[in-house]
């Protein structure tokens, strides 16, 4: 079932979109990772070595989609891992990603255009404003990274903001009932894009979210201007 890109899918029986959970099975497999603004070489010897790397373990699992800042050596990186079996696609990079919003909606958009519908992109450390937009654009996995980080720096999120409890004095929480608050928020901003996407109404969502970020806002612009024909395939005409 789709609106827009956004769809909605199995995952080892839960539903998706939907957080991983720590206790996944499946297991991330063995990469080369590289910081993302490098020169094209060095990428490129990156999705090599974790392509042969998951060659090598003779095994599927997680497979982390490389090729730093370069939308074709995500795809190929993508294809590649694909073909090797793993149906798990995790971006890497994912927070240098959100700062740049045309690479964010161009890698995006390019790797679901170019693997199999049945295969799941995997976004980690997606903050919960974020999550609308990317799910809009055809993720399908996350995890709660997010919620324990800012949990450990006292920070507070809800499904648009976040707020420092040092200065926004909003409740007074020790870390793990911080932790459990902000785990909730990010299950909720799961579920209530589920919610969405079954009511045909995500696109609102998405635009309503994107208001409480500049990157957001952008990445949508550019996801409408840019990518028109990948929006349209995929909304329903009523």
């Amino acid at each position: 079932m789709h609106d827009g890109p956004a769809r909605l899918g199995k995952f080892s029986e839960k539903e998706t979109p939907a957080i991983i959970p720590i206790e996944n099975s499946l297991k991330i497999l063995k990469d080369e990772p590289m910081p993302y603004n490098v020169p094209k070489t060095l990428a490129l010897w990156s999705v090599t070595s974790t392509v042969e790397n998951a060659r090598l373990s003779g095994e599927n699992g997680i497979g982390v989609v490389h090729g730093s800042k370069y939308p074709d050596l995500r795809v190929e990186c993508a294809k590649k891992l694909e073909e090797l079996g793993n149906t798990v696609l995790m971006i890497a990079n994912p927070e240098e990603l959100v700062k740049r919003s045309r690479d964010l909606v161009d890698i995006i958009v390019m790797i679901r255009e170019n693997i199999n519908p049945n295969s799941a992109i995997y976004y980690p450390f997606a903050e919960p404003a974020f999550i609308p937009l990317l799910a809009y654009m055809g993720v399908d996995l996350f995890d709660s990274v997010a919620g324990d980080f800012y949990a450990s720096i006292n920070t507070l999120l809800t499904p648009s903001m976040k707020y420092d409890l040092k200065v926004y004095k909003l409740f007074d929480l020790n870390h793990e009932e911080l932790r459990e608050y902000n785990k909730k928020t990010m299950e909720f901003s799961i579920l209530e894009v589920r919610e969405h996407i079954k009511n045909g109404t995500l696109r609102n969502l998405v635009e309503e979210r994107c208001c409480s970020s500049p990157e957001a806002m952008s990445a949508l612009r550019i996801l409408d201007r840019d990518h028109s024909e990948f929006i349209n395939k995929y909304t329903q005409l009523y």
